[in-house]
């Protein structure tokens, strides 16, 4: 490795990231952890700005002494030094940049900084750790674009770090335990939950007993939600879905409809419930980017993992929902796992074996467990009209999905996205692919996004500019972070 303290750089500081931090800057090595956010929890310990004046941000949350832990240990090794955290850091790409014959990989971690992220910055590390979360998948409906239309974690997110709500009469619906939450915590502050609407029949659960019997903390913390739901009133649909939503120019209401056994809408059972704000999830994805760019295996959509959180590129760990979506106690257990792992490699020896690897097993079957009893309605595509905008980046609408396989023979997402657009825009296919999908009946599979995130084309031009060229934005940088422009990487 290295002269001087092997570094670590941690891309993402939700629970994974800071687990992993805490555990590596605890067996001396030099952690950079680089973070998109404001300020480091992720989205699951999301927390209202300062100049709001919250005076219980600790009401938004359950766990939180787990994240009081966190706080103070970043605080402490912040103030030792032996943690540099970089926050308003949107990481564009990661290159395995070498280094002398057998002092280890070397890699360049390449960010755009600040809220406009209009300049690069480049942290150098011995090794990297992707502890960088996941996303919703946003499956699409008529009325979908309605502006008073949010996904659930969106309301979570405006309700958690802006002390906001979507509106005062909300229908939360989709599938999945985040439902849970998002309903509870807008009714506590103030909205008329009209109707939890989940597609689940409850009944499903049963197949999984045995595995959720292994998670008794999560079956009580299910109790509480369902006691939360009889004390604020909240209707609960189960074995529903939503079939349209209305208005003219803004969300007036919702249409939702009752599910048969095959997973299609019952002819006959569909109401419109009035509201204003509609919070609709049907669960995560990976985020997978880095991973992919780096060269890391991906199994479906998680990237593929050791024991010790290593992945098959030398040099890289990932941690969290990245690895698969399994909620915050899992990331935590594999945050703490990765953290160890990187430090011992570094140091040259092989990690203790880690208490949190009975805490990773147990919650791993938990969450396989609940990812084969929560799953969107079979047939929900057949609600999706012709006229549904699907790519909303560039408006392409169902019809010409459909098109693209029937008319023009597309036979995989790729083609459907040369023939259409869907998937060229902004987002790059990460909201509309799971749709697009589902249209067309291809298999979606990982996609080598580079880079990461949209890029200013001023620093891609910069790319490979003479090293004596500086780049400066304005911060003092610390050992293992500079502002040179980044090297030239290849698509």
């Amino acid at each position: 490795m290295t002269d001087g303290p092997h570094r670590l750089a941690v891309i993402g500081a939700g629970p994974a990231g800071l687990a992993a931090c805490l555990a590596a800057a605890a067996r001396g090595v030099q952690v950079t952890l680089i973070d998109a956010a404001p300020e480091a929890g992720g989205q699951f310990y999301r927390r209202p700005a300062s100049g709001l004046g919250a005076r219980r941000p600790s009401a938004l949350h359950h766990r939180w002494s787990t994240w009081s832990r966190l706080e103070q240990g970043l605080a402490a090794h912040l103030e030792a030094g032996t943690v540099e955290h970089l926050p308003d850091h949107h990481v564009w790409t990661v290159e395995r940049t070498g280094q002398a014959p057998g002092a280890g990989p070397g890699f360049t971690v390449h960010a755009l900084i600040g809220p406009l992220q209009e300049r690069s910055v480049a942290v150098r590390a011995d090794a990297v750790l992707l502890a960088t979360g996941g996303y919703e998948k946003v499956l699409p409906f008529p009325g979908w674009t309605l502006p008073g239309v949010v996904t659930a974690g969106g309301a979570q997110a405006m309700l958690k770090g802006g002390l906001v709500v979507p509106g005062r009469r909300a229908v939360v619906a989709g599938s999945g335990p985040l439902l849970l939450p998002v309903a509870t915590g807008l009714s506590a502050a103030g909205v008329e939950v009209a109707a939890l609407v989940e597609s689940l029949d409850p009944r499903r659960l049963s197949r999984a007993a045995v595995a959720l019997a292994s998670a008794p903390g999560k079956a009580v913390e299910g109790a509480l939600y369902a006691f939360q739901l009889l004390r604020h009133r909240i209707p609960f649909l189960p074995r529903h879905t939503v079939v349209e939503a209305q208005g003219e120019g803004h969300l007036e209401a919702v249409t939702v409809a009752a599910l048969g056994p095959d997973g299609r809408v019952r002819p006959g059972t569909a109401r419109s419930i009035p509201c204003e704000a509609f919070a609709v999830g049907h669960g995560m994805i990976p985020h997978t980017d880095l991973a992919e760019a780096l060269g890391c295996r991906v199994d479906g959509v998680n990237v593929s993992v050791d024991d010790e959180q290593r992945t098959d590129v030398p040099g890289v760990w990932a941690a969290g929902e990245t690895t698969g979506i399994g909620g915050a106690e899992l990331a935590l257990a594999e945050g703490h796992i990765a953290g160890r792992s990187a430090a011992a490699r570094l140091h040259g020896t092989a990690p203790d074996p880690s208490p949190a690897a009975r805490v990773r097993t147990r919650t791993r079957r938990f969450a396989a467990a609940l990812d084969t009893v929560y799953r969107p309605p079979l047939h929900w595509a057949d609600q999706v009209t012709d006229d549904t905008v699907v790519c909303r980046c560039e408006e392409v609408t169902a019809g010409r999905v459909r098109e693209a396989v029937t008319d023009l023979g597309a036979g995989d997402l790729r083609t459907v996205k040369l023939l259409t657009r869907a998937g060229m825009g902004w987002c790059q296919g990460r909201i509309c692919e799971p749709a697009v999908a589902g249209l067309t009946g291809c298999e979606q599979t990982p996609a080598r996004r580079m880079p990461a995130r949209p890029v200013p084309l001023g620093e891609l031009a910069r790319a490979g500019a003479d090293d004596d060229e500086s780049h400066d934005d304005g911060n003092d940088h610390a050992p293992g972070r500079d502002t040179q422009p980044p090297k030239p990487t290849h698509p």
